[in-house]
C-alpha cells in the first residue's frame, strides 16, 4: 500500500502545482523552457504513475473494501469508462465535443474514474481512482474559472475519430486487458 499511496502523491503534486498554482507553473517554464518544464513534468507525473499501477498491483487482491458497490454497478462502470474513453479521444484534435465540453480529457478521466469508484469498493481501486478524480475535477474547474477556452474551427472528421478511437480502447481494455492482466472479466 506504500507504493501507492507514494505513487499517488507523486502523480498528483505536479498536477495540482500546476493547477492550483499556475504562476508557479509559469515561472518553472520560463527558466526550463515549455519543452523542459513539459519533459520534466512528464518524467515525475510518469514516475508516480508507474508507482501508482505497481502499488495497485501489489495490493489489488486485498480483502480491504471501502464498500460494497450495489448489484449492477458493473453496468454503469462499463457505461461511463466507455464515455470516458471517447471524451478522453476527444481531447486531441479539433472537435466538436473539445469545443463544447472545452476540457474533455479531464471530463472523460471524471467519468472513467467515477464509473470505476461507482463499480469496484476495494481499497487500492478507490485510491487509485479517487486521486484521478480530484486532479481532473480540479482541472475542470480551475480551467473553466480562468476562462480557459479552445479556439479553433470544429471538424466533424475530429469527432468521429474521437468516437470510433474511444470505443476501439474502451473496447481492448475490457475484451483484453482487464481479463488477461488484472484477472477480471468485465464483459460477463
Amino acid at each position: 500500500m506504500a507504493i501507492l499511496i507514494l505513487g499517488i502523491f507523486v502523480f498528483g503534486l505536479p498536477h495540482l502545482l500546476s493547477i492550483f498554482f499556475p504562476a508557479v507553473r509559469d515561472r518553472l517554464m520560463a527558466r526550463f523552457g515549455e519543452g523542459g518544464y513539459k519533459g520534466i513534468f512528464s518524467l515525475i507525473s510518469g514516475l508516480g504513475f508507474v508507482a501508482m499501477v505497481v502499488g495497485y498491483w501489489m495490493t489489488r487482491n486485498d480483502g480491504a473494501m471501502f464498500y460494497i458497490p450495489a448489484e449492477g454497478a458493473r453496468h454503469a462502470t462499463i457505461g461511463l469508462a466507455t464515455l470516458g474513453m471517447i471524451l478522453i479521444a476527444a481531447g486531441q484534435g479539433k472537435s466538436h465535443l473539445r469545443l463544447w465540453l472545452q476540457n474533455p480529457f479531464s471530463i472523460g478521466i471524471a467519468l472513467w474514474s467515477i464509473g470505476h469508484l461507482i463499480g469496484v469498493g476495494k481499497q487500492p481501486v478507490v485510491l487509485f481512482y479517487l486521486t484521478m478524480l480530484v486532479i481532473a475535477l480540479a482541472d475542470v474547474l480551475f480551467s473553466m474559472l480562468r476562462g480557459k477556452r479552445p479556439d479553433y474551427a470544429p471538424t466533424w472528421r475530429s469527432d468521429i475519430i474521437a468516437v470510433v478511437s474511444g470505443l476501439v480502447v474502451a473496447g481492448l481494455l475490457a475484451a483484453l486487458f482487464h481479463p488477461y492482466v488484472l484477472g477480471v472479466n468485465v464483459l460477463n
